[in-house]
């Protein structure tokens, strides 16, 4: 249904939370609408530390059931998404001074446990003065944990819930912002703006969901016009990309004097990406950048554990996201509560606001899940929950047979490199297929911009996920920008007839 239509479900926000919502939703039998002011995942789902892991600092604040649930959800979204979501091995390196041995053994017990892990092999104990990955590290670090957790391209995770939910029947609108909504009785009013040329529409829905992220407060203040106290806490995290910092797979877990823990994950091949932090954070979330003493913070916590110490020419790129995280009280940003808290507003015979607090794309899934259960009064005909057992877009793969599934899809395609053919179908699982529809040759993907990204792609993303600019595609669809030059980047801006440009600043070449 288009523009100015009636629905059943309207939500606000194309992020993760957003986009998983709608997805359930389409999926339940509800008329689904979906706007999103800029991009999809253009504000912190596009900024996370990129994985899917229950967290296991939290036990510390005995946050068990957020726990619980995080590491049950690891194998369920790594099933549905074998694609964009992998297992990771994590290094913890052990010395005295911080988190007591037996302490992290037990919690890592726990770990392993908790959440009824299936596919992912259990934590062993490493002597890091004979093992491989105690190479680079300072020998004072002899001890260490290796855990599971996985890996996830957060965007594309947000971009293919949205693609389902379409394919479904919902209607998504990017670079759509809902300027006002106001209730009609047992209906919502909502007036919406295009931001590509300033028209306006209505539509009405019989239930809002507020997934406006960091803007969650503004849209129940400013939009919906409510006297509701501002309940969301904003933290700034912040991470640097560097160059690749060590030779194997496996990410490392290092534990900060401070009591805070920073990652170093393999990232993109040739780079090592580091963070994150906690920061308060007032003002615009779209314009949260990185600052210096959070670059500091991030490089000292690091190199404390590295023989050679990372330095700041060794950053390519840096970007940073607000989280809006509940206002739990807690007294400092890192104990701010990472769970989410779904407030709703249904005045008996109105129709009803659901705004969603907080959360971890861990869980998103099954905050979606939660979200409907509370709306479930307003929408008696709505059907069962059904996304646990359900693939998305192009994850319909064995979890363990991605390499040799990846392998045969090269061999259909003998005259494409073999590399750009495995990230095609890292970013489209079985969907590669329909990108490459018909091509018997190169050169009919049309030209070459770098990294084996053509305009057959390019066409592709404008037309099934919703890329409209150069950041779009070279940030969010892909993290091309780290790979393509200055020239490479304005021939992708030039051939979708915008500027190029990277809000999360831009990298420096390698």
């Amino acid at each position: 249904m288009g523009a100015g239509g009636s629905y059943d479900l309207a939500i606000i926000g194309g992020g993760i939370n957003g986009c998983g919502i709608a997805r359930d939703a389409q999926g339940r039998g509800l008329r689904v609408f979906l706007a999103e002011m800029a991009d999809l995942a253009s504000a912190t789902s596009s900024a996370s530390t990129k994985l899917i892991h229950g967290g296991l600092r939290y036990l510390e604040f005995y946050e068990f059931r957020l726990v619980r649930e995080a590491l049950d959800e690891r194998e369920v979204l790594l099933a549905s998404a074998p694609h964009i979501i992998w297992p990771l091995r994590f290094v913890l390196p052990y010395h005295n001074g911080l988190r007591p041995w037996p302490v992290i053994r037990l919690g890592l017990f726990f770990y392993d446990h908790l959440g009824g892990r299936r596919i992912l092999p259990p934590t062993r104990s490493i002597n890091l003065a004979r093992d491989e990955l105690g190479k680079g590290l300072k020998s004072t670090y002899r001890r260490a944990f290796e855990y599971s957790d996985c890996w996830v391209e957060d965007a594309r995770l947000v971009v293919l819930n949205a693609r389902d939910a379409a394919d479904r029947g919902a209607d998504i609108h990017t670079r759509t912002r809902c300027v006002a909504a106001r209730r009609e009785g047992d209906r919502w009013r909502l007036t919406l703006e295009n931001a590509r040329d300033g028209a306006r529409f209505d539509i009405s829905a019989r239930g809002v969901v507020n997934a406006a992220g960091p803007w969650v407060s503004d849209v129940l203040t400013g939009v919906a016009g409510l006297n509701a106290p501002a309940r969301v806490r904003l933290v700034k995290g912040s991470h640097i990309v560097v160059d690749r910092l060590f030779q194997h797979d496996r990410a490392y877990i290092f534990q900060n004097a401070d009591g805070r823990i920073c990652f170093a994950i393999p990232y993109e091949q040739r780079f090592t990406l580091i963070g994150t932090t906690d920061e308060e954070f007032e003002g615009d979330p779209a314009t949260a950048e990185i600052s210096q003493p959070e670059t500091d913070y991030l490089l000292a916590a690091v190199s404390e554990y590295l023989e050679s110490p990372v330095t700041r020419e060794m950053i390519r790129w840096s970007y940073a996201g607000v989280r809006p995280l509940y206002d739990d009280g807690a007294s400092r940003a890192q104990e701010a509560t990472r769970d989410y808290v779904l407030i709703l507003d249904a005045p008996e015979g109105a129709a009803p606001l659901l705004s969603v607090f907080g959360g971890k794309i861990t869980t998103y899934r099954r905050l979606a899940e939660q979200a409907l259960a509370q709306l479930s009064g307003a929408f008696p005909e709505m059907r069962a929950p059904w996304t646990r057992a359900a693939t998305l877009p192009g994850g319909d793969i064995p979890v363990t047979s991605f390499d040799s599934w990846a392998e045969n899809v090269s061999r259909r395609y003998p005259f494409l490199d073999r590399q750009v053919v495995r990230r095609l179908c890292r970013a489209y699982g079985t969907r590669v297929d329909v990108l490459l529809s018909g091509i018997s040759a190169a050169s009919d993907l049309g030209t070459d911009f770098g990294k084996g990204l053509t305009e057959r792609e390019v066409d592709y993303l404008k037309a099934n996920e919703w890329a409209e600019t150069a950041e779009d595609i070279l940030w969010r669809r892909s993290k091309l920008g780290l790979h393509l030059d200055a020239a490479q980047q304005e021939a992708v801006a030039a051939y979708v007839g915008q500027s190029v440009a990277n809000p999360m600043h831009a990298a420096r070449a390698p």
